[in-house]
């Protein structure tokens, strides 16, 4: 039987004994990454070339510390991954399914991080939405998303009953914000929502059992099963991270060289952190992605010390 606590409609509709909380380790892992790219996004482009003596040994430049913290956090998913095997840990399905929102999640913060507050809310014209408004969207789908899929598990339906509903009740999404409220506040206030509203999702959902995602529900009117919903999460924030991409184009907005390699590092951290997204974490393996953070901080403050002068 169903564990119903409070008022949340995510936990209102699904098994507090199969919550997974997002472990404090990776959150701090979390904040050593972002610390570090706060960090790397102070270097300018011409500081890019400047020396830096690597290990002590001969000279690199600037730019390969971005390089070598990208190469760092995807040796880190090789070695996590190792560590959960060696472990013989089972993520599950549902986990396995959520992981790749992470990687889209992280990728869309690359893009997102280096750009000037007024952006956000600079006129693309065309009757095309800022990224204020894309990011609203973004937010209130993956809250619905999560929302949706708790109720839709919660009803029991299998995927080929015929009196599956033809939709999703209204009523499903009661109290929900709309994506009005969900753009609101500074654009550091807006990305960590979006960051809150995934990890509210995989905390709830990561848990489930085989047998519920095999249960049906509704997409856009198809007759879809419960995991094939956990497979879109992803999926729709890359076509918004698109949107971005295209309306950041209409905008003449000129990326920096910078601004591409913190996105390429973010994208790594992205990989490396599904391996343990999802899931309760295995420890082994968040200690591996703890100490790829932390040298990311490290590297990160060194390069920025030369790029300074």
């Amino acid at each position: 039987m169903t564990t119903r606590i409070g008022g949340d409609p995510l936990a209102r509709h699904t098994d507090a004994r199969l919550a997974r909380p997002l472990p404090a380790g990776l959150r701090a892992a979390r904040k050593d990454v972002l610390d570090a790219v706060q960090e790397l996004g102070t270097i300018s482009d011409a500081s890019l070339s400047r020396p830096w003596p690597w290990k002590g040994e001969g000279e690199e430049e600037v730019r390969y510390g971005f390089y070598r913290i990208g190469e760092a956090f995807e040796l880190a998913a090789i070695d996590a991954q190792a560590a959960i095997r060696a472990a013989g840990a089972e993520r599950g399905r549902a986990a396995e399914l959520i992981a790749p929102a992470t990687v889209a999640r992280w990728d869309l913060q690359g893009l997102l991080i280096p750009l000037p507050d007024s952006a956000w809310d600079a006129n693309p014209g065309g009757g095309e939405w800022t990224i204020r408004q894309t990011m609203g969207h973004v937010i209130g789908g993956q809250r619905s998303y999560g929302v949706v899929t708790a109720w839709w598990q919660d009803q029991g339906f299998r995927a080929d009953d015929p009196k599956l509903p033809p939709s999703t009740p209204d009523a499903a999404r009661d109290g929900l914000p709309s994506e009005e409220a969900e753009a609101q506040g500074a654009p550091a206030q807006v990305r960590g929502r979006l960051g809150d509203v995934l990890d509210a999702a995989a905390e709830r959902l990561g848990g489930l059992p085989a047998d519920r995602l095999r249960l049906g529900t509704r997409w856009s009117g198809f007759a879809v099963d419960i995991g094939f919903r956990l497979g879109r999460w992803s999926s729709h924030i890359r076509e918004h991270t698109i949107q971005v991409e295209k309306t950041l184009v209409m905008l003449d907005h000129q990326s920096t060289e910078v601004d591409r390699l913190i996105r390429l590092v973010l994208a790594a951290w992205g990989r490396a952190e599904a391996v343990v997204y999802g899931s309760t974490g295995d420890r082994e393996a968040l200690a591996v992605l703890s100490t790829a953070a932390a040298g990311a901080r490290t590297t990160a403050a060194k390069v920025a010390g030369i790029a300074r002068g």
